[in-house]
């Protein structure tokens, strides 16, 4: 009897065993698709550059800032997504999505969060996203310390803090490929960091996009290129306490030939956007209410190629709490950069009066 429930007992464990390596090996793999799915948008021409623009100051520990970015609408084209700081996952961070040139149209792939950064295009976000990596803070076990060179981070409101120089890259160009796109491909870090396992936009994030939406002073074809809210301090909030105005815009503003319903390419391609870029996949758009204010006109340039003529830098003022960081995007360069990041050196900057580093 003893002898048949030992017996017992072992085939117990060994199943128990079994399922549960299934379980880790079906989570792998519902892991790794998450990030190589294509949802079928694409458009015809490109986004316009980067909005110049200043950091809010951090609200708090554990923030990490997502910067902005614009996203399409079917009636309204592009619009503009403020940059926001949001409260992160323990141990994860993000990496932003990016607008790539593929398959005769240009297609978004959207951001996630996970333990590495991976590729996003070679896009100089700004304010630590230089187009590789991210270098405006670090985990530190369970608290993420910020890099004050290049983020706007109060240490009277985060005591985590360090300054490191960093290289700047000055370019405006908000897409990766096609006519004057970036032309930077995934580095071996970063494709490795593609296989990862990957976390969807938190709520507050989407919301944050659909919210943005609501308003058509954020489409291009109102504001050209320089939005009047270019970032907030928290997800959603839009506030006159909150909002932070874009400086400039990164280019000059060219009105598309055809609208955003001609521009739209319905069919969806797995290849399309940068190439070797295979870790993120499209992501639709759900059109907001019919009773919200969008515009019905065209909203960019219908040149593929929107890069800045010329912007000038921000001089800091009186110091502040804040210790923000010059303007990122300060006397961009006429022709898109070949890599990431472009070997210009900068110290930790002077504390300036109101934003951060701009973008």
């Amino acid at each position: 009897m003893n002898i048949n429930r030992s017996i017992i007992r072992s085939s117990v464990k060994r199943d128990a065993v079994r399922w549960l390596l299934l379980g880790l090996i079906l989570l792998s793999v519902s892991a790794a698709s998450f990030g190589q799915i294509a949802v079928g948008i694409g458009v015809r021409f490109g986004p316009p550059a980067l909005p110049i623009y200043a950091q809010p100051i951090c609200p708090g520990p554990g923030h990490i800032w997502t910067p902005g970015y614009w996203a399409w609408h079917d009636e309204g084209g592009y619009y503009w997504v403020p940059g926001t700081w949001v409260f992160a996952p323990v141990g994860m961070l993000w990496t932003p999505g990016y607008w790539g040139w593929g398959g005769g149209f240009y297609g978004w792939r959207p951001g996630y969060w996970g333990p590495h950064i991976g590729f996003y295009g070679g896009i100089n976000y700004g304010f630590g996203y230089g187009g590789v990596g991210f270098v405006g803070g670090e985990w530190r076990g369970g608290g993420f310390f910020y890099n004050r060179a290049v983020t706007n981070v109060s240490v009277t409101n985060v005591t985590n803090v360090y300054n490191r120089t960093v290289t700047v890259n000055n370019t405006t160009t908000s897409f990766n490929g096609g006519t004057g796109g970036v032309t930077a491909t995934p580095t071996a870090q970063e494709q490795a960091a593609a296989h990862e396992q990957h976390t969807a936009p938190l709520a507050a994030q989407t919301q944050h996009e659909q919210a943005a939406a609501q308003n058509k002073q954020n489409f291009a074809s109102e504001n050209h290129g320089r939005p009047a809210v270019a970032a907030t301090s928290k997800p959603g909030d839009f506030s006159g306490h909150s909002a932070v105005p874009a400086r400039a815009a990164g280019g000059e503003y060219h009105a598309p030939a055809m609208s955003p319903k001609e521009a739209r390419v319905a069919t969806p391609a797995a290849s399309a956007g940068a190439k070797g870029s295979s870790n993120e996949g499209f992501r639709s758009f759900t059109p907001p209410n019919k009773n919200a204010s969008t515009p019905s006109s065209s909203a960019n340039s219908a040149k593929t190629a929107t890069t800045p003529s010329s912007t000038s830098n921000e001089k800091p003022a009186a110091k502040t709490e804040s210790n923000p960081p010059k303007a990122n995007a300060s006397k961009p360069t006429s022709q898109p950069h070949k890599s990431s990041p472009p070997s210009k050196k900068q110290n930790a900057p002077k504390e300036p009066h109101r934003g951060g580093k701009g973008r």
